[in-house]
């Protein structure tokens, strides 16, 4: 291509940021404007891991690195579907990658799914991440907790109920979170899973993380500990499941300690009911469920009541459709090959993309997006040739288009007044940085 090429991703989360390296990496002449709904990057990174993450967040430091390049430009605090939209930015790119994401909650259709305290883990992540869309406060009034899901994202949401406020206080957990958890009564928190031990879904390091707190006593069940075929073959077949399920029989067997807090992990659980009276959750049932020889389970008729006041589900995550975007409801996904955006002809839409979980589904650790959106890179530079030029020639014109329609965008510069800020909030409590919540006040400190 005898020009310089212009790039937009939407979404500057370790997806898009990805994409930005890879392509800001390659021959191309390109310049790569990442567009992000919140006033700060880092997406998941930022909203949706667990604060007691320390060598998960230390990714940022990879990532700053990519922002920090003169050829990449961050505008935050811009909303797709609102303060642009596809066309806008067809006017000022030759290309369009959208790496948003999943951040909603799938659903699980089970009678007593609606009552009150019945809750969706993401948005329960997204109060103790500090996300500025989402109540300041959360109803943590019960003793007695069922969190259904055997994730990374289930686990995080299982260790953050179970710990104590204080022990949290060293991360960047907001006032208003740490002032919610001091209160809790919580003493127990019961984690199912509907199959066994060898089909659970987080990794060796999650798991373990568990039994490092002094106020949380790890519990299970040695009847929760069985195998079939499939599970011995799945064993053999990876070393972290491996490791995953020699941690459980070790716990199986161990005498229990005596700590103040409980932490259960239940197998061949399935949750079938979520229990309520007066249109308040009372508990769970669940079906006792046994393994048929391939991994698989199968209900057994019998049936256990749970003394729970409160359900989390983490049953996965699930990708919001995009406006002017195709969308395949089912698997919350964008249809696309390769990265290359089909319409519903399967026909690909010219100069739209898709990178992370918005193409795949939600489903792998942060680093596997790396190898998603090198494929998408590899599409777009093929295609590269071929592209429509921008309508609008000069770089900086995005600029005016955002001031003019009034959108107080934010920058790299800007996140970096906000990241000291951040941390200067930290110092007088001896931690590395307290978040800022509220969307205003991130955007006038990062504007200032």
């Amino acid at each position: 291509m005898s020009r310089s090429l212009r790039v937009a991703i939407v979404g500057a989360g370790p997806a898009g940021i990805y994409a930005a390296d890879i392509l800001d990496k390659s021959d191309a002449d390109v310049t790569i404007d990442l567009f992000e709904r919140m006033p700060a990057p880092f997406g998941l990174i930022r909203y949706g891991v667990a604060p007691d993450h320390p060598r998960i967040k230390g990714i940022v430091t990879a990532l700053h690195k990519v922002l920090d390049k003169p050829n990449i430009r961050l505008l935050g605090n811009v909303d797709y579907g609102t303060d642009l939209k596809l066309d806008d930015l067809r006017q000022f790119y030759d290309a369009v990658i959208f790496s948003t994401g999943a951040m909603a909650d799938r659903q699980l259709d089970i009678p007593g799914i609606d009552l009150d305290g019945s809750y969706g883990a993401a948005d329960f992540v997204s109060w103790y991440d500090g996300h500025p869309d989402v109540p300041r406060t959360w109803p943590l009034n019960a003793t007695s907790v069922a969190v259904l899901g055997v994730g990374n994202v289930a686990l995080d949401v299982a260790r953050v109920l179970a710990k104590t406020a204080d022990e949290l206080l060293s991360t960047d957990i907001p006032d208003n979170v740490y002032q919610g958890l001091k209160t809790s009564p919580v003493t127990d928190v019961h984690v199912f899973g509907r199959r066994g031990p060898a089909q659970a879904k987080f990794t060796p390091l999650e798991l373990r993380e568990l039994d490092h707190s002094p106020n949380v006593e790890v519990i299970v069940n040695p009847e929760d500990i069985e195998f079939d075929e499939g599970s011995i073959a799945a064993l053999r077949a990876s070393k972290q499941i491996d490791m995953v399920v020699k941690t459980l029989q070790e716990w199986a067997i161990r005498d229990q300690g005596d700590r103040p807090k409980r932490l259960h992990l239940h197998f061949l659980h399935s949750p079938c009911e979520i229990v309520g009276e007066d249109g308040k959750v009372t508990g769970l049932r669940t079906e006792r469920t046994e393994l048929t020889g391939d991994g698989n389970v199968r209900g057994t008729g019998e049936f256990h009541d749970w003394d729970v006041q409160a359900v989390y589900r983490a049953v996965g995550y699930l990708s919001s459709h995009l406006p002017e975007i195709p969308f395949d409801h089912t698997t919350g996904t964008v249809p696309n090959q390769a990265g290359r955006v089909l319409d519903i002809d399967e026909d690909q839409v010219p100069g739209v993309y898709v990178t992370g979980w918005i193409k795949r589904g939600p489903v792998g650790l942060i680093g596997h997006t790396k190898g998603d959106a090198a494929e998408t890179i590899a599409s777009l530079l093929a295609d590269a040739d071929n592209l429509a030029a921008p309508a609008v020639d000069d770089p900086d014109a995005i600029l005016g288009f955002l001031t003019e329609r009034g959108v107080p965008f934010t920058t790299w510069e800007g996140w970096g007044k906000l990241d000291a800020h951040e941390k200067s909030l930290g110092v007088p409590h001896g931690r590395e940085r307290v978040k800022v919540v509220e969307r205003d006040e991130m955007t006038h400190i990062s504007r200032s």
